[in-house]
């Protein structure tokens, strides 16, 4: 969605499961609005968490004109039939997106394979082999895209970017940083919180909570002496910085919310309710 957009609205990590969220990006040109929804991955939930995220997965479902469902060149396809047989279903048009060809070692005869395989699953899809790190197949993929959509009125302004305030890619950011300084399950066991997010001409002072579910996980985000966190802050600020254009003072504290990824109320309070 990033490369479709043009800005950088969703978090991208090496990690699985690094999206939580339904996040809309929106493109406008002078005849065309385009709304993209970034939605996590498709996976089976084992707690409370992973089923809001697979909630978000199959909302896209229910009001896309459009379904783009991006796979690559290693994924496994049959630990997701279940939701592929929701979008076979599906009377609308559905792009499949073989993303990371660029890594393919096996060059076309390898991507025809694979090709092959996915139209078996997905008949009635239209596959298209892109390499979003290099942007190769992107263009291609707009116009079809353009093609494909319904003429309707323009749902957001023509100045807005995304459906999110500003506070959400905060804590997006500073969790793309614990997702790439840290390893195993901590990444996992992470909530962002935004306590104060005050903007003035020059600057913006931010205070930011990161939530854990373990006194232990509390330890390993802080680190040595306070080592890792201040290095999660200092790459965090970074990142934000460019992102708002505006120096950022930040500053980042660390809390216990003891099994928060099964409360459906804590759940709820860091805003992950599909309805």
């Amino acid at each position: 969605m990033n490369q479709l957009v043009g800005e950088r609205i969703s978090i991208a990590t090496f990690k699985a499961q690094t999206t939580r969220h339904r996040i809309m990006g929106i493109v406008n040109t002078d005849d065309m609005q385009i709304v993209f929804s970034d939605t996590p991955g498709v996976l089976k939930p084992n707690y409370k968490l992973q089923e809001s995220m697979l909630a978000f997965s199959e909302s896209a479902l229910a009001d896309a004109d459009v379904l783009l469902y991006v796979t690559d060149v290693v994924e496994n396809p049959e630990k997701n039939m279940d939701f592929l047989e929701k979008v076979q279903k599906m009377d609308i048009p559905v792009l499949l997106l073989i993303n990371k060809i660029d890594e393919l070692k096996g060059g076309n005869a390898q991507l025809a394979e694979i090709v092959e395989h996915w139209h078996a699953l997905l008949p009635k899809s239209e596959i298209l082999p892109i390499s979003a790190k290099n942007k190769f197949g992107v263009d291609l993929l707009l116009k079809r895209i353009h093609e494909l959509l319904p003429e309707n009125p323009a749902y957001f302004d023509k100045d807005q970017l995304t459906d999110k305030p500003a506070r959400f890619f905060v804590s997006e950011i500073i969790r793309e940083k614990i997702l790439l300084y840290y390893d195993k399950e901590i990444p996992y066991s992470v909530e962002v919180a935004v306590e104060r997010f005050k903007e003035d001409d020059k600057h913006i002072h931010i205070n930011a909570v990161i939530y854990v579910e373990r006194d232990s996980q509390k330890g390993i985000i802080i680190g040595h002496q306070g080592v890792a966190l201040k290095k999660v802050s200092t790459e965090a600020r970074k990142s934000l910085e460019k992102f708002f254009a505006k120096p950022i003072y930040l500053e980042t504290f660390v809390k216990v919310d003891k099994d928060w990824r099964s409360s459906q109320r804590e759940l709820n309070a860091f805003g992950y309710n599909p309805e």
